[in-house]
């Protein structure tokens, strides 16, 4: 195939490194003079600076899909180096992508195709598409090589055995499992075991029955305890479900809640697209609550509000 062949030199996805930029911060005020999506990403940014100005805030923060393998490893790193994440909620996806990166195995820039005789042929180069990203097999052989290095609890939660798995990765590395170990960040994966990495420690480990429920437990006494709660989300999914399904059964609903999607239709019942208005009706946004849904490219929109949080906290206006 002539797009294969074009490609045997395949170079990796950069993980961004974003700066703080005064740029960015006058281009969202300019932005929150305009209408339709640059106004809520305006918006976005300045209800994420309030959630952190609000000392009392805790910051909870949804990444669904896979946005690792498309380059944004290092921003969402920074978010929680920052500070600016105080509970994290992620996909298997994003962590076993996270695994790969920190061992020093990268993801591909490829192309986007609708045709399955060039995905055919790519999987005979072992070589999976991500949309215009290849993954190569060999990803999973080095990641099983890792997890056989060390031995893990068990019977540990997930949020422990992800802490753990972050301890054994290097601070170099720019790896979210590690920093999140590192700081004590909580992080949550409400469906680890539909991972590439949860089927990996299932292989390593085949007597491993994590406890699941404690990290829903802890989830659920983390909304009762906050007094004032800010949401984030990138994407939706079961990420944002299982923030919001503690913040329904807590005596606390969400102050401030920012939602980025491309998710516009929200008459077809899945919860990606449902509105935060709809929210609302369940207890699990404040009715006085700062929200805002931003229809964007979570690729686009991510960098841009770290950058413009970066120049806020530079500032010490965070």
């Amino acid at each position: 195939m002539k797009e294969i062949e074009e490609t045997k030199n395949y170079r990796p996805v950069e993980q961004i490194d974003v700066s703080a930029s005064q740029d960015i911060v006058e281009l969202m005020n300019k932005f929150g003079n305009m209408g339709f999506n640059a106004k809520r990403l305006a918006q976005a940014c300045q209800i994420y600076e309030n959630m952190c100005k609000e000392k009392k805030c805790v910051k909870f923060f949804a990444l669904s899909g896979a946005l690792v393998p498309v380059g944004l490893q290092k921003v969402v790193y920074d978010f929680i180096d920052e500070g600016f994440i105080d509970v994290l909620v992620t996909t298997g996806a994003n962590l076993t992508h996270d695994v790969a990166e920190a061992l020093g195995d990268h993801h591909l820039q490829g192309f986007s195709s609708e045709d399955t005789k060039i995905d055919s042929q790519l999987h005979e180069e072992h070589l999976n598409r991500i949309f215009d990203v290849f993954m190569p097999n060999k990803i999973y052989e080095n990641m099983e090589d890792w997890i056989h290095s060390f031995k893990i609890d068990h019977k540990a939660s997930v949020k422990e055995t992800l802490w753990a798995l972050g301890a054994k990765l290097s601070k170099e590395s720019h790896s979210i499992l590690q920093i999140c170990s590192e700081k004590k960040i909580p992080i949550y994966c409400p469906a680890f075991t539909d991972s590439g990495l949860g089927m990996q420690l299932s292989f390593a480990y085949p007597s491993m029955n994590l406890n699941q429920f404690e990290d829903l437990q802890e989830m659920i006494n983390k909304a009762w305890d906050t007094k004032v709660a800010g949401v984030f989300i990138a994407g939706g999914g079961v990420p944002k479900n299982f923030i919001f399904q503690a913040m329904q059964f807590s005596p606390n609903s969400a102050k401030y809640v920012v939602q980025i999607t491309t998710d516009a239709q929200v008459s077809a019942g899945g919860l990606s697209s449902a509105s935060l208005s709809e929210a609302i009706s369940w207890g699990k946004v404040s009715t006085k609550g700062e929200t805002v849904q931003v229809h964007m490219d979570c690729t686009i929109a991510l960098p841009l509000i770290l950058a413009f949080l970066k120049q806020k906290k530079k500032l010490g206006i965070i």
